[in-house]
């Protein structure tokens, strides 16, 4: 799994609230001021392409849905958070030790 960016991350917390939607409705839920509809629908794609959402179609619409859910990402960016502090601690412990 991959970091959301902040624009990512804003999706699919409206995905993960809605469970599915199409592009206008995920700005709908945006606070102001909205991104453009083209931006929205490009952080979708690329979301979509790391794997966390899907789409199914209907005619030529397309409504997304989040195939990663809130909890398997909160673990996840805990476990990053916390391998890196604690990494990095340590490595810290072991360059003062040395001087």
């Amino acid at each position: 799994m991959r970091e959301l960016t902040k624009a990512e991350e804003q999706v699919m917390l409206i995905l993960w609230e809605m469970k599915e939607g199409v592009v206008k409705e995920v700005i709908e839920k945006m606070d102001p001021p909205k991104p453009a509809y083209n931006t929205v629908s490009t952080v979708i794609r690329v979301l979509e392409s790391k794997g966390f959402i899907d789409h199914k179609a209907i005619g030529s619409t397309h409504i997304y849905f989040p195939i990663i859910s809130e909890e398997q990402y909160k673990h996840f960016a805990f476990d990053k958070v916390m391998n890196n502090y604690f990494e990095n601690l340590a490595k810290s412990e072991q360059e003062y030790e040395l001087e």
